[in-house]
């Protein structure tokens, strides 16, 4: 007896879920708006050489989220990017003051558009 009540009870528990009309999801597509807005990064980089992964690490530890790319063979380290060229800008004179709190010398930080950096 117990055991035909457990077979029926799991039975039940199925049939709602296949009851239940399924909801259709509206696919994620990105508008013209958000794939054509230019982005804008901060590069950082020293006119002596200097590890990449050095440089980027103490940006990390100063609260700056940076990122290394690879272009026309050498690796450069970005900080971004961000939705407007006036963010970045405002971000470059954060890296530079940090940079000469830090005595670090011979490292500058200059605003590129997003899409060159790639």
């Amino acid at each position: 007896m117990i055991w035909v009540i457990a077979v029926l009870a799991l039975t039940g528990c199925g049939e709602r879920g296949e009851q239940a009309p399924k909801k259709p999801q509206a696919p994620v597509v990105a508008t013209q708006s958000e794939v054509a807005a230019p982005q804008w990064d901060v590069l950082v980089q020293g006119s002596t050489p200097q590890a990449v992964s050095d440089l980027a690490g103490w940006l990390i530890e100063h609260s700056f989220v940076s990122y290394v790319v690879t272009r026309d063979g050498k690796q450069q380290v970005l900080v971004g990017p961000f939705s407007s060229k006036a963010e970045a800008e405002a971000k470059q004179v954060a890296v530079a003051a940090a940079l000469v709190k830090a005595k670090k010398q011979n490292i500058e930080a200059r605003v590129i558009e997003h899409s060159a950096a790639q």
